[in-house]
């Protein structure tokens, strides 16, 4: 740094510290420079502010903003172009809406109409991206040029006059303590002027080139503050049609969404119809005697379809069992479901005995038709329905029974 620089630096803090403390008094500016300074100032931490709320708008989870910030800075520090894409909520959740649609399969409604709304969100995912560029380069671009360039030369500016004003007032205070000429007149600036006088420059270390120059140099920089801040302040046209674009790109984005959403409703309903005027499937729930059982290290099922051969070694391996399960086959020795072995009765004449049967296990009824009764029991065979279903009676009552929850001891005819 130069002589001149230093000394200059020295009399700017000179100047501070003595008006700090009170013991001298600095150039005043007047009421309107004041307030176009505060109006400037407002403008800046408006313009810092609206940045950042409008990128918490368009990006509103500050997890993914932090985790974005960080592959940026990673990428740059690793010198690759890496740019991390904000996930908008309305495709993570059509995604979602995506994947268990498909699994539900394409018979189900619900799954075709849960696919639908996933493509739907993922186009309001589309048109938030469209959005979001809209608004960074119509909006926020115009705003961190104001900030970055217009408003960084007026801070600037604003600095260096400040730095100029303590310069100068210290270069006057120090001739006004010289003594030398009389007082005549007053700066536009508010500071005491001397008028020329021969004696001018004796008993004061400032010469007259010096005020002069620096008052020149205060002149230049206030006109140069005033001007920035006037045109910044001026430009409410360019600033309202930056806010013109920012509401037209929100309007057209909630067009595009109600357009693209009206149409995902008349889906919905025109799926709510169909699903209500599928015919429904009569469902009866299966019980534990529907469900195949392991007997003898081989699958059989419980209604007793099975080969004879693990049949019979299922039936025997459940002989010693003290209470049998409700699902397993007739367990008592010599079991024959379709009675062919049944032996006959002692005392018996030849004529044929009423076709019977008696309960292995306890079957309570658990849909309409059927006829419950207790292990022991003794039932009277009407018919046979199926393989897997007997007709019968017991205390007055008739109806249907699983084939391997009894023993026949009189076989249909």
């Amino acid at each position: 740094m130069a002589f001149a620089g230093l000394k200059k630096q020295i009399n700017k803090a000179n100047q501070y510290v003595t008006e700090k403390m009170g013991a001298a008094e600095g150039t005043k500016m007047d009421d309107d420079f004041v307030e176009m300074e505060r109006k400037t100032d407002v403008t800046y931490e408006l313009v810092e502010e609206l940045q950042m709320k409008t990128k918490e708008f368009l990006q509103p989870n500050p997890t993914a903003r932090a985790k974005m910030a960080a592959v940026k800075g990673i990428s740059k520090l690793s010198g690759q172009a890496k740019a991390a894409t904000y996930p908008q909520p309305e495709g993570t959740l059509g995604e979602t809406m995506l994947v268990y649609g498909r699994k539900l399969g394409e018979e189900s409604v619900f799954g075709a109409a849960l696919i639908e709304s996933g493509e739907t969100m993922k186009q309001l995912a589309d048109v938030k991206y469209a959005l979001d560029d809209n608004v960074k380069q119509n909006f926020l671009e115009p705003l961190h040029h104001l900030q970055s360039k217009d408003l960084k030369e007026v801070l600037h500016h604003r600095k260096k006059l400040h730095g100029r004003r303590l310069d100068f007032d210290c270069k006057k205070r120090k001739q006004t303590k010289g003594g030398s000429g009389n007082l005549q007149s007053s700066s536009p600036y508010g500071s005491p002027a001397r008028s020329p006088s021969p004696y001018r420059g004796t008993g004061s270390s400032v010469t007259e080139d010096e005020i002069r120059q620096a008052e020149e140099k205060f002149a230049e920089s206030l006109h140069l503050a005033q001007m920035g801040m006037h045109n910044i302040l001026d430009n409410d046209v360019e600033q309202i049609a930056q806010l013109a674009f920012f509401a037209e790109g929100l309007l057209e984005y909630h067009k595009q969404c109600t357009d693209i959403l009206k149409v995902l409703t008349e889906t919905l309903h025109d799926k709510r119809n169909e699903a209500a005027s599928k015919p429904r499937k009569e469902f009866i729930p299966k019980t534990l005697a529907d469900l195949p059982m392991s007997m003898g290290g081989e699958m059989i099922s419980s209604t007793g379809r099975t080969t004879p051969s693990s049949l019979t070694e299922g039936l025997n391996g459940m002989n010693n069992a003290k209470t049998p399960s409700a699902v397993s086959p007739g367990s008592a020795p010599g079991w024959d479901p379709f009675g062919q072995n049944a032996p006959v009765p002692q005392g018996r004449t030849n004529s044929r005995p009423q076709p019977s049967a008696t309960a292995v296990y306890d079957f309570d009824p658990e849909n309409p038709g059927e006829l419950g009764f207790k292990e022991g029991d003794c039932i009277t065979l009407t018919s046979r329905i199926d393989e897997n279903w007997f007709e019968g009676s017991l205390n007055g009552k008739t109806g249907f029974f699983p084939v391997n929850y009894v023993h026949v001891t009189v076989p249909l005819p």
